[in-house]
């Protein structure tokens, strides 16, 4: 099993076809904001075939699946729509950080599957499975 970083959900049906998915080179793939009608949902649906699953969750972000209370705050700041969403939250948590530095802190507070939502634990499980299968 092989994990590597996608870096966006646009170039999926690129990176799917230089891998060359088959029997033995099954692709899982983890999308953020995985929910009907979004651009995911779209690209999701381009590029199904037996060897390929994509699974998601329904957060805007992968920040916005970790429990707040994790990182000591009631709950994820609303963003107004049109505005970065990782950069929206920093402005309405008042913090000084850099985007990467705040990760830094998240990350750091995150000790098991118990600090984030329900709905990544179960698609991470899935994606486990289906690269798994027969191993």
């Amino acid at each position: 099993v092989v994990v590597e970083p996608l870096h966006g959900a646009d170039d999926l049906p690129s990176a799917i076809a230089e891998f060359r998915p088959g029997s033995r080179r099954r692709v899982g793939i983890l999308l953020d904001h995985l929910v009907a009608g979004s651009k995911e949902s779209r690209i999701a649906a381009a590029v199904q075939q037996p060897d390929v699953l994509v699974c998601g969750h329904p957060y805007v972000d992968i920040w916005q699946a970790i429990l707040p209370a994790t990182i000591g705050i009631a709950a994820w700041p609303a963003v107004p729509h049109g505005t970065p969403w990782k950069e929206g939250v920093l402005a309405a948590l008042g913090t000084e950080m850099e985007t990467g530095q705040f990760w830094g802190k998240v990350l750091r507070e995150v000790s098991s599957y118990r600090d984030v939502e329900t709905p990544l634990v179960n698609a991470v499980e899935q994606l486990i499975d289906f690269v798994t299968i027969g191993e």
